[in-house]
Formats: C-alpha cells, sequence, structure tokens
C-alpha cells in the first residue's frame, strides 16, 4: 500500500500541474471563470454589509435572530460558493473541479452546522428569556443545551463531510448509534431529571414565586435545579422534590387563580315557613351583589337533611387574593346571620325528639305541654 504522504503529494502535483496546463492553455475561459467567482464574491459581500444594516446589532426578537445568523456567516463559505459557481461557468481540469467540490462540501457542512447551532441556541433563548425569572437555572440549562447541541450538530456535520468525501460512514453511524444506546441507558435516571428541569423552564408550568400543591404538600417555589426543585411549605420547611417525580403528578398552580369560587352550605329549621324558604335564594343573590368584586352564581335548595332543610350558595370573588376571598366569605356570611335574623329564620343544628308511649300505645309528644297529666295527679 502507498504512502498516504505519497500519494497526498501525488494529488497535489496533479492539481497544481493540471491547473497550470489550464491556465496557460486556456488563459480566456480561465481568466472568465476567475473574475465571475470574484464578481460573485464581492456581491456576497455587498449583500452580507447590507443585512448587517437592516438587522442592527441591538435587534431583539427575529430580527436579533437574523443578525445572529449573518453574523456566523463565514468568508471561508462565500469565497466557496463563489468559487463553485465559476467552475460551473468555466471548465476546469478535473482534479480541480473535485477540490473545488470537496473545499464547497466542507464549507457548507461547516457553515450549515453553525447557522443550525445558531438558530436553535437562538429561538430556546428567545423563549427563555422572555418567560425565566430564575435565571441560574436558566444558566444551567443553557449550558447544558449548549453542550446537546454542539454535539449533536457538529456530528452531524463531520458525517456529511465523510459521506461526500467518498469515507464510507455506514460503521461509525452504526457505532454511534449503540454507544448512545448505552450511555442512554446507563444515565436514563439523569436524562429523566434534566429534560423534567427543561420542561419546566421552558414549558413554565409553574415559576419561582408560584404558590402550588402536589399530592398531599402545598408551598411557595423557591429553585428550580436541574434535578430537583425546592419547595417551601406552608408550615415552613423546605422540600425538595426530584423534577421527574414532581411532574408525574398532578400540580395545581394557585398563583394563576384568576377569580376564587366560594361555596357555602347551611340548613334551617323544618318550622320555617314555606313563603320564606322560597324567598331565601333572592335574599342570598341580595347579600352576594352587595358585597364588592363578588358574583353571584347560584342559591337553591339542595335537599331534606335528618334535621334541616339544607341550602347551597355559590359565588366568585373576582381578584385571586386568597386575603380578599377570606375577606369576601366572612362578609357574606355574616350579612347572612344579620339578615336570617331579620327574617326569624333559624339555623339548623342536630336535634333528636323522643316520644314516650302512654299504657294503651299511644305516643305522647313531650312538646305537646296540654296533654301532661298536672304534677302530683
Amino acid at each position: 500500500m502507498a504512502d498516504p504522504v505519497g500519494r497526498a503529494g501525488a494529488r497535489i502535483d496533479a492539481i497544481t500541474g493540471e491547473t497550470w496546463r489550464w491556465l496557460t492553455q486556456d488563459s480566456g475561459e480561465a481568466l472568465f471563470g476567475l473574475g465571475l467567482g470574484a464578481a460573485l464574491f464581492v456581491g456576497l459581500q455587498l449583500v452580507l454589509i447590507g443585512a448587517r444594516r437592516v438587522f442592527p446589532a441591538a435587534s431583539e426578537g427575529w430580527r436579533g435572530l437574523m443578525r445572529a445568523l449573518v453574523d456566523r456567516t463565514l468568508q471561508l463559505f462565500l469565497f466557496a460558493v463563489a468559487l463553485d459557481a465559476a467552475t460551473n461557468v468555466a471548465a476546469p481540469p478535473g482534479p480541480l473541479l473535485r477540490l473545488v467540490d470537496n473545499l464547497f462540501i466542507v464549507a457548507i457542512a461547516v457553515q450549515g452546522a453553525l447557522w443550525l447551532r445558531e438558530l436553535v441556541l437562538g429561538m430556546i433563548r428567545h423563549r427563555a428569556v422572555a418567560d425565566a425569572e430564575d435565571h441560574s437555572a436558566l444558566g444551567s440549562a443553557m449550558g447544558v443545551i449548549t453542550v446537546l447541541v454542539n454535539v449533536v450538530v457538529w456530528l452531524l456535520a463531520g458525517i456529511l463531510i465523510l459521506d461526500n468525501l467518498g469515507v464510507n460512514v455506514t460503521a461509525l453511524v452504526a457505532g454511534l448509534g449503540v454507544g448512545g444506546i448505552a450511555i442512554g441507558l446507563a444515565a436514563q435516571g439523569i436524562f429523566s431529571d434534566l429534560f423534567a428541569a427543561l420542561s419546566i423552564l421552558f414549558d413554565r408550568p409553574f415559576r419561582v414565586g408560584d404558590i402550588i400543591t402536589y399530592g398531599n404538600s402545598t408551598g411557595t417555589v423557591e429553585k428550580i435545579g436541574m434535578k430537583t426543585t425546592r419547595i417551601r411549605s406552608l408550615s415552613g420547611e423546605q422540600l425538595v422534590m426530584a423534577n421527574t417525580k414532581l411532574l408525574d403528578q398532578q400540580v395545581a398552580n394557585l398563583r394563576r387563580i384568576e377569580e376564587r369560587r366560594v361555596v357555602m352550605n347551611f340548613g334551617i329549621i323544618y318550622q320555617t315557613p314555606p313563603d320564606v324558604l322560597e324567598s331565601l335564594p333572592g335574599h342570598l343573590q341580595a347579600i352576594v351583589d352587595a358585597q364588592p368584586q363578588c358574583r353571584f352564581d347560584r342559591a337553591a335548595f339542595t335537599g331534606f337533611g335528618a334535621s334541616s332543610l339544607d341550602f347551597e350558595l355559590i359565588f366568585f370573588v373576582t381578584v385571586p387574593d386568597l386575603a380578599a376571598m377570606v375577606a369576601a366569605r366572612q362578609a357574606v356570611g355574616f350579612a347572612i346571620v344579620r339578615r336570617f335574623a331579620e327574617l326569624r329564620v333559624d339555623f339548623a343544628y342536630p336535634t333528636q325528639t323522643s316520644f314516650t308511649a302512654a299504657p294503651d300505645g299511644r305516643l305522647i309528644d313531650p312538646t305537646d305541654l296540654k296533654g301532661r297529666a298536672p304534677a302530683g295527679g
């Protein structure tokens, strides 16, 4: 087998020799191709300068993303594009044409990797910065994401370059697939918590400072890390939950409540007159409507209880503040007590009446004073 250095030298000699003969024997076509390539390179430079003016360095949003893509455009890529266009018009010798094609493939792969990397990271960074409040967790997440994106993008670029240069990449791709599966299985728990953290940071089911309820616990989110989330419970202790376990269960975000629903159940005595019973829903609605930041929903008779006629009152407090809801519920409750006192409606409480049987089997109502025998009789 020939020495690789010797083969490379022979190829360089062939390229230089063929190129020199082409330049000397067909100089007109060569000069036309070189002139076209130079003009195209200058034109691409002018387009790049114009793009920088259209998208200033201080741009934000999609304009800032476009500016980042412009800044990541390589001079090598522009040169390769211009040179490839020139060789398509002119007719250079085979060795030179293959060299230009290889240079164009390498430039396209490298430039595509840079653009794809900047596009993915820019979109993720824009989404995260727009919503994120925990900058330390965001910095850690962006560091991990940057590493993952770099590995994937440059690995794809390297495989594309090798494949187009004639290298058999089948075994390499198969080896990378097997190695990736092995690494994924070995670090399954780490990757699960990592992607759960990324889901929390970018999907935003809750943020730092939100009050959440999960399982039987309620607390305020203090820190979102790459593996765990720290929550300060209502009783004062700090709870540390793995991100994967936290997202595996239902999480209620109390901070995102727009209005609070209040349900009040009560019962009144069976001796209440029917006309008073029928008027109670209207009185309850008037009580709720008189309270600020309250919206009446319904008030209705719900059933016959063991010791009471049962009613249900439902209304909404139109602000999310918990203290406002507690104050409104208290005000409505006191107003109900005051109004029922004016209507002479008594609240029911558990009672039981015992009846005594007379010698003849007749039931005697203990509340019937007229039917009682006089004392000492």
